[in-house]
């Protein structure tokens, strides 16, 4: 919402918002724009019968005094999606949906057609280096790359976000079940992406991972008047922790790595080609991409250890990410540490779908706090419940945040990498400190 608010302000709107709370970046972020709000809180005063539209976040509940007052004005009422759509309805709209590589696939999209000199709006969830910010709006871009995902867009529509862009070209990198607060079976979850697919208009594209078997489904049963593009993971090799793609036997050294981000990677090179880019082109401009922020980031690093932080959250998200590391690093260790943030990995009867899901790695850790469950009101979960859900009676559970630094503080750091997972920020955690201590010398 914030990078909406300074994306309006650089298209020449006149912009406010307002928040119960403003967290970093966002609040530096809306300072250095002159958007910050005087004050924090709810105030139905500053909603007036000369505002042209309302932008409505998907964390403002049907009850918000400014959103009753709008109402009662009849001003026109926007959610995120809903305003990104009417912003973008005649430009070719590329939405990137999936539940998992979202935000790697768009920004290594963007970094491509930044390569080629095209010009293009986004939205993006993350940032991505080369761009000031997440969300960009013009009158002069014929094309825009969003990032679609499934949740819904507001307290008042709850439509799934990817179904109100209205995809041009879509792209799906895989189905696993998540969000079980909206989508309470695995196959009500598949029938959001099922219908997602039937909304991609006559002589439009679908660009689909060909690995994902209810891709595969959803795919083979596809309106015939679209087209069909389905990608796979390229070959690569790994020489002395540096993987390199090899495309039409020439070997490409890349700085992302891991089998999750070489199929994003395919996914994405089918998209440009579909936006008109040449194959070889997109290959040679993506060698120098680094990844989208908090997605297998590097904090910091030594000849011993390496520290990632990762937005790793559903279970095929820390499989996937737990693996790269350990193939891109196998005379290693590795320390994992995942915490429980998001209203699925709080959840009870969700939680055995996290079996053995950090396998992979030499040390485990779980956490989490219990302001975390209040704030999502759900039932505390007792660490033995832990073990079995996650099939791991070796994984150490960790409700206190200085008990989880002690533990880290503890380890040896000799030839062994940290990966930090999470949607959140491990309860305040300073990660740069943290990351410090494990790559410094002994």
């Amino acid at each position: 919402m914030h990078n909406l608010a300074i994306a309006l302000k650089l298209k020449g709107y006149d912009v406010s918002g307002s928040d119960d709370e403003i967290f970093e970046p966002a609040k530096s972020n809306l300072a250095k724009y002159n958007l910050l709000p005087t004050e924090y809180g709810w105030n139905a005063s500053r909603v007036t019968d000369d505002i042209g539209a309302v932008v409505l976040g998907m964390h403002a509940k049907s009850d918000n005094p400014e959103l009753l007052k709008a109402q009662d004005l009849g001003l026109k009422i926007y959610s995120f999606p809903e305003f990104i759509y009417e912003q973008s309805k005649n430009k070719t709209r590329v939405v990137i949906a999936g539940s998992h590589g979202k935000t790697t696939i768009t920004a290594m999209i963007m970094h491509i057609l930044k390569k080629a000199n095209r010009d293009f709006d986004y939205m993006v969830g993350s940032s991505v280096k080369g761009f000031d910010i997440n969300v960009r709006l013009s009158d002069t871009a014929k094309i825009i790359i969003i990032e679609g995902d499934e949740y819904p867009d507001s307290a008042i529509n709850q439509t799934p976000k990817f179904h109100i862009y209205q995809p041009s070209i879509a792209l799906i990198s895989g189905i696993a079940w998540d969000h079980i607060n909206v989508y309470s079976t695995y196959e009500i979850y598949v029938d959001a992406f099922r219908k997602f697919v039937e909304l991609i208009p006559f002589n439009g594209a679908l660009v689909h991972n060909a690995e994902d078997q209810a891709l595969k489904v959803i795919a083979r049963n596809v309106n015939l008047n679209i087209s069909r593009v389905a990608y796979s993971l390229p070959s690569f090799e790994i020489n002395n922790g540096i993987t390199s793609i090899i495309h039409e036997e020439k070997k490409i050294p890349l700085k992302i790595f891991g089998r999750h981000n070489l199929q994003n990677l395919s996914g994405a090179i089918e998209v440009c080609k579909l936006l008109g880019l040449a194959e070889d082109f997109c290959y040679e401009s993506i060698s120098d991409f680094t990844g989208a922020s908090r997605r297998l980031e590097i904090i910091s690093s030594s000849n011993n250890a390496v520290v990632f932080r990762d937005f790793a959250h559903a279970p095929s998200k820390l499989r996937a990410t737990v693996s790269a590391v350990k193939e891109q690093f196998p005379k290693s260790k590795l320390v994992a540490c995942f915490e429980l943030h998001t209203y699925s990995s709080l959840d009870k009867d969700f939680l055995p779908e996290y079996y053995r899901a950090m396998s992979g790695a030499d040390i485990k850790v779980v956490f989490y706090n219990a302001h975390t469950f209040e704030l999502k009101r759900k039932e505390l979960i007792e660490p033995e419940f832990i073990h079995e859900a996650f099939g791991d009676r070796r994984i150490h559970v960790f409700t206190e945040k200085k008990n989880l630094e002690l533990f880290l503080q503890k380890q040896s750091w000799r030839k062994t990498n940290l990966l930090m997972m999470s949607s959140g920020d491990f309860d305040g955690i300073d990660m740069k400190a943290l990351a410090t201590f494990v790559t410094s010398p002994r």
